[in-house]
């Protein structure tokens, strides 16, 4: 497996656990590339600014002293940096991938990088992007259209002069765009949701809801939706697949296989 950035290793957004991790997976051959390791006055900046970064590059670089020789897994991840993806090529027209064609970019010093004309094919069968993502707005929402997000402030979604919209959160990346790790995504929601807790203590005692008006209000409108009693079967579902094979679970690849299990209607194969 080839995995390309178009910036350099100091502007990597691993975590150090998840280097350190990878690094450690069974029968896998971590490669990266020396010519690949160029540091600018932004790159250093930010290595001297950051413990984090500091450790990130230290396990990159520790990497490339890896003796070639001494790698004998019989699968390979290969890291690329400074590359910026350019074409998928298909060689012969049978509408297959056959490779991938990158350029060759060069660090500013500001942390942006700027494309050099050098260009490279890398044999591959298959293409995966990682590309980000924009939100799309929504009727009447408060919509932010240079970051791509609904509008808000710590989850609860404001107008365009900053007052709040009674009622309107957000989470996710329609909260924050596609940035941090599943920590961060974690603590994104749990912010969110304790401002929206938090607004509907205020509200007057006749006013508050009752905790069963938002199944009732989905059941009226018909929309399906699982409550946690259908996580829990399809927690005991995966589990199940899992134990055949003598795996702590098998997770359910599809969103409707999901809804099948949790709602008690999969079988196990």
């Amino acid at each position: 497996m080839h995995v390309f950035a178009r910036r350099g290793p100091a502007q990597a957004k691993f975590s150090p656990l998840e280097l350190r991790e990878l690094g450690h997976v069974p029968d896998v051959d971590i490669v990266v590339y020396p010519e690949d390791f160029e540091f600018d006055e932004g790159s250093l900046a930010a290595i001297n600014s950051s413990n984090q970064t500091k450790q990130i590059v230290k396990t990159l670089t520790d990497w490339t002293l890896v003796d070639p020789a001494s790698q004998s897994a019989s699968r390979r991840l290969h890291l690329h940096f400074l590359q910026a993806p350019a074409e998928i090529v298909d060689l012969d027209g049978d509408g297959k991938v056959d490779a991938l064609r990158t350029e060759r970019t060069r660090l500013n010093g500001d942390g942006t990088v700027s494309r050099t004309g050098e260009l490279r094919d890398w044999p591959v069968q298959a293409v995966y992007r990682a590309v980000g993502y924009f939100g799309s707005p929504l009727p009447e929402i408060p919509f932010d259209e240079s970051r791509g997000v609904a509008r808000n402030v710590a989850g609860r979604v404001v107008d365009d002069g900053g007052a709040t919209v009674p009622g309107v959160f957000a989470t996710g990346w329609i909260k924050r765009g596609p940035i941090g790790l599943i920590g961060s995504t974690k603590s994104d929601a749990a912010e969110t949701v304790r401002n929206l807790v938090e607004d509907v203590d205020l509200l007057p005692a006749a006013a508050q809801p009752a905790p069963e008006a938002i199944t009732d209000f989905l059941e009226a409108r018909g929309v399906p939706f699982l409550e946690w009693d259908n996580w829990l079967a399809l927690d005991q579902f995966e589990r199940a697949l899992g134990e055949a094979e003598g795996r702590e679970r098998i997770k359910v690849p599809t969103r409707e296989q999901m809804v099948e299990a949790a709602r008690g209607l999969a079988r196990h194969s």
